[in-house]
């Protein structure tokens, strides 16, 4: 019988290496365990964001998208339109203009039409301020109380100025002079007025209307000297008049 703790003989070692012995570890490369397991990925504000803007401005741009057609739809059921302004007459009494002082004394009664044109909407006119001017030179300033037009409506307002010895530039006085030896001066009218257009319940924010009237000739006695009086040449006039 032979002896167990004899190795074999007569066959070659494999792979060309002695064959292990018995009772003896052999050392393995063991990989090494990584420090940080889990990577902490930080979130991207960056695109959150630039996400948070696209969305505010497709918000808002639909947003403005359905007010604009809104406005239009109201725009082609209502067609708004702004009133018309026509100067009817002038009336102008004791006037006169003073070379020594350099002012003009007179009174001014301006009579205007005023039209809403709209089938579907009434406007009222409040804070109504009148200016009176020859050329660029202010004259006088009144005011037109508070008034309301139904739809389609025509209505009559006057205005009534008055100067007393109101100071006026010299070269402007010697051209009303030079104008009334012609027969006839040419003033010119301005109107503010705070308006508001209503149709059934829906109400626009009030707006500031502006009318001017240009180039009004008055005819007037030729005698400087004396106190004039005087009426508006060629009948009505129209005005411009704008929002």
């Amino acid at each position: 019988m032979q002896d167990p703790s004899r190795p074999v003989t007569g066959y070659p070692a494999p792979n060309g290496c002695p064959p292990p012995q018995p009772g003896v570890a052999y050392p393995y490369h063991a990989n090494q365990p990584n420090p940080y397991p889990y990577a902490y990925v930080q979130p991207n504000r960056a695109s959150s964001s630039r996400a948070f803007v696209r969305s505010f401005i497709l918000a808002m741009m639909v947003a403005f998208i359905v007010m604009g057609v809104t406005i239009f739809i109201v725009w082609l059921v209502l067609r708004p339109r702004i009133p018309e302004f026509q100067v009817e007459s002038v009336s102008l009494t004791n006037f006169s203009a003073s070379n020594s002082s350099s002012s003009i004394t007179g009174n001014w009664n301006f009579r205007f039409s005023v039209t809403n044109p709209n089938k579907k909407m009434s406007i009222s006119y409040d804070v109504v301020q009148c200016l009176l001017f020859y050329k660029p030179e202010f004259i006088s300033e009144t005011r037109i109380p508070p008034f309301y037009q139904n739809k389609r409506n025509h209505t009559f307002i006057d205005a009534v100025f008055s100067a007393s010895s109101s100071y006026v530039d010299r070269s402007l006085l010697n051209d009303i002079n030079r104008d009334r030896a012609r027969g006839t001066v040419s003033f010119n009218v301005k109107l503010l007025a705070r308006v508001g257009f209503k149709a059934s319940s829906w109400r626009a924010r009030n707006r500031y209307l502006r009318v001017w009237c240009e180039a009004l000739p008055v005819a007037i006695s030729t005698n400087s000297s004396a106190s004039g009086t005087g009426k508006l040449l060629s009948g009505p006039r129209g005005c411009q008049v704008g929002l």
